[in-house]
């Protein structure tokens, strides 16, 4: 019996999981014909209107190919069995989809409606491995590239291959054909046209040369100049400053069981270049372990009440958890304080 087109990819890299998405769909529509595509987050969008989608199918097109992001927040009973009544029925169906998370598990009873071969967790790449990619990115364009370079972009930009993309294809606008490309030119690109965002805004948070007033109009300051960016949405900022958090909880855990570690260590555990190393060593002497671990919960928690309130308070939402961060240590804002 053929299997139904459902697809789970988790884990934290987007460049290889927006990639495989991507040649997937291009097979779908090597295979039916002219395939409409359409790409929803489980916050806008009923998941029982995307089962009907699923099962009304197209007027206009031989197929149907579905991205279902932020696959995580699946868990009522109804909207599982919904998609439970189309993945059992599907198996004659052209249409496709996927759904897709950040997380590396979701709902068990979710998860079981895919097949085990449509399965695939894409993790972070390893700091080794890393590098080489960046290096023959630049190869492939062209370009060379040295090795403080890299370890400066590596410090600068988000951990996964689409974000290193979207910030190093600023270099082949910027210089000619077999350049090679150096840390000074990663400090003049990168660096003065840096666009605002979680990790600067958490390098920003645990800037220990202002006082925690000052960090806070800071940080307000920044915030600003992210939800007028293209880039605004506050569940997007809240994952970047979450992925920053729990790294700082992995360095305090690792500092815990080895007061000095190696570089060697360091870099195993995700800390690689010396900016990166200084940045969560800031953050550790401004945040302990215990006040770390709050911190992420209340990012969770404002996660929660930003995909449940909608926007009308979002901003609101976003300063009282600043403030809450910066000023309360991570305490929760239980009312108005002067």
């Amino acid at each position: 019996m053929q299997e139904a087109e459902i697809y789970l990819f988790l884990g934290p890299e987007a460049g290889e999981k927006n990639e495989a998405i991507e040649n997937m769909r291009k097979n779908a529509e090597k295979k039916n014909g002219q395939v409409d595509f359409y790409k929803y987050f489980v916050a806008d969008i009923r998941v029982q209107d995307v089962v009907a989608q699923l099962q009304n199918e197209s007027l206009f097109a031989s197929a149907l190919f579905i991205v279902l992001r932020n696959a995580e927040l699946i868990k009522s009973k109804t909207d599982i069995e919904a998609l439970s009544i189309w993945a059992k029925g599907a198996s004659s169906s052209a249409n496709t989809l996927v759904l897709v998370s950040d997380e590396n598990s979701i709902e068990k009873k979710l998860e079981s409606l895919v097949p085990s071969g449509h399965k695939k967790v894409f993790w972070e790449m390893f700091d080794n491995r890393k590098e080489q990619w960046l290096r023959d990115y630049f190869r492939k364009n062209g370009f060379g590239i040295q090795q403080e370079a890299i370890e400066q972009i590596l410090d600068m930009v988000e951990n996964n291959t689409e974000s290193l993309k979207n910030e190093c294809s600023k270099f082949f606008y910027c210089f000619p054909h077999n350049y090679t490309v150096t840390l000074k030119d990663v400090d003049k690109i990168l660096s003065h046209n840096r666009e605002e965002n979680a990790f600067t805004l958490f390098e920003a948070m645990a800037d220990k040369s202002q006082s925690q007033t000052e960090r806070f109009e800071t940080c307000l300051e920044i915030l600003q100049k992210i939800r007028l960016s293209k880039d605004s949405s506050g569940v997007m900022l809240i994952a970047g400053l979450t992925y920053c958090f729990r790294q700082l909880r992995e360095w305090h855990a690792l500092h815990s069981k080895s007061p000095s570690p190696t570089d060697l260590q360091l870099k195993q555990a995700g800390f690689s270049g010396k900016m990166n190393q200084a940045r969560y060593k800031n953050a550790a002497s401004v945040w302990g372990a215990g006040v770390t671990s709050s911190i992420i919960a209340l990012l969770s928690a404002t996660d929660i009440a930003i995909r449940e309130g909608g926007q009308q308070l979002e901003d609101t939402r976003l300063i009282m958890m600043l403030y809450s961060i910066i000023i309360k240590k991570g305490l929760f804002c239980a009312s108005y304080e002067k």
